[in-house]
């Protein structure tokens, strides 16, 4: 076994909170596609179409190009779980994980069985009125714009409804923010998993979990910002080093 794998694991043993922050690293083994980096979504598509301020003056058009998106980002596939998610539910059924904070929207950590997990970015799994609040599954909102219904309208109070997730323009919001900065604040062991940790405030959570003494450890392919000052350092494959700390931890 690697004995740095072993460190770790040893290291989340002895832990009294670990918490774990994930980004598109640990989606694209599912067949996700990033956002950003080659043959990332913004390479295909203009981020200005997706401002909230776009939506604002042109909803219908906003969902026109969201139609593709969507369509872009899942396609005809059903997208599953991969060995990361796995390894994390393991982790946190047997007690050794406090919380996932993710940048991802999927929902695939939800679907793997984690229960504790703040989503940071909010969720494509569902939309929400920009009146009221109102929210709801989003698959049957995509059928209703796909059918025509441009853009779809809350069945409460007859707002526009939206994806529930922070567009561009649009303040991140308050509760899993906050929520994010305490768990990292008293975490032990904090875990930057398949993140670049490029975008804020996601990128500070790190340093954040550091200033309070915790041991810092990354998972991702390629250097990230906290590397050179990271306490284990994983330049390989979340899909391989997640289920192997696993392993050392049985």
């Amino acid at each position: 076994m690697d004995e740095r794998i072993a460190a770790l694991a040893s290291e989340i043993a002895s832990a009294d909170s670990v918490v774990a922050l994930t980004g598109a690293g640990v989606s694209t083994a599912s067949g996700v596609p990033s956002f950003r980096g080659d043959g990332g979504i913004w390479e295909r598509f203009d981020q200005r179409d997706f401002h909230f301020r776009r939506f604002q003056a042109d909803p219908a058009g906003f969902w026109t190009d969201r139609i593709d998106l969507r369509e872009a980002f899942y396609g005809d596939r059903e997208i599953e779980p991969n060995a990361a998610h796995e390894a994390l539910v393991a982790l946190e059924r047997a007690g050794h994980l406090d919380a996932i904070l993710t940048q991802n929207v999927d929902g695939l950590h939800q679907a793997a069985g984690s229960e504790s997990v703040v989503e940071l970015h909010g969720t494509n799994r569902e939309v929400e009125c920009v009146d009221c609040g109102h929210r709801e599954p989003a698959d049957p909102i995509f059928e209703r714009a796909r059918d025509g219904e441009l853009p779809p309208t809350c069945p409460d109070c007859s707002g526009d409804l939206k994806p529930a997730v922070v567009l561009f323009g649009e303040s991140m919001p308050d509760e899993p923010t906050i929520r994010a900065h305490e768990l990292a604040g008293r975490s032990d062991v904090f875990l930057a998993i398949g993140s670049s940790l490029t975008v804020q405030p996601a990128a500070g959570l790190p340093s954040r979990a550091q200033r309070s003494g915790a041991t810092l450890a990354v998972i991702n392919l390629e250097e990230t910002s906290v590397s050179s000052r990271a306490d284990y350092d994983h330049r390989a494959d979340v899909t391989e080093v997640l289920p192997a700390v696993v392993e050392a931890l049985e």
